[in-house]
């Protein structure tokens, strides 16, 4: 997925760098080792649909941010979805939790993205199919190549 990526940004035109750095899948830890803010890491979490199986939600949101899954399923038009469990989201994705990155490459994976993300920094930040790779991403490449549904996705501060 690494390779793939890096490649199909590069084709792109994308402006990103990659950061080398020890592996690391938590927002917080991760965003301090590459020097970057906690809420410009994009966290990408994949929710299984739960009335339709095979079909899942990647759920792209600020690093300092919780999903709320009733807005995901809401965004999709989906009655329920759940967060996929590590087999899963390895299986449906070919990265492990903490590693996969904002992009959806499979039509059964939707991709929605809080718009605060790419609101608040210029630049995005996330693992990039390994816990031992980060990519720093101009938020408007980002928009622009990954094309993502952006939707509030953020769960209320109580």
């Amino acid at each position: 997925m690494f390779e793939r990526l890096r490649q199909w940004l590069e084709a792109g035109g994308a402006r990103f760098q990659v950061i080398e750095h020890p592996a690391e899948g938590n927002s917080h830890k991760v965003a301090e080792i590459r020097g970057t803010e906690v809420g410009q890491g994009a966290k990408a979490m994949l929710c299984r649909v739960v009335d339709a199986p095979g079909q899942y939600v990647l759920a792209v949101l600020p690093g300092d941010e919780r999903v709320d899954f009733a807005k995901v399923a809401a965004a999709v038009g989906a009655r329920r979805v759940k967060l996929a469990d590590a087999a899963d989201a390895e299986a449906a994705t070919g990265c492990v939790i903490g590693s996969i990155p904002p992009f959806s490459f499979d039509p059964d994976i939707r991709l929605v993205a809080d718009p605060q993300l790419l609101a608040r920094y210029r630049e995005i930040a996330f693992n990039a199919g390994r816990l031992d790779a980060s990519i720093v991403l101009d938020g408007d490449d980002y928009r622009r190549l990954a094309k993502p549904l952006l939707a509030d996705i953020r769960k209320e501060a109580p």
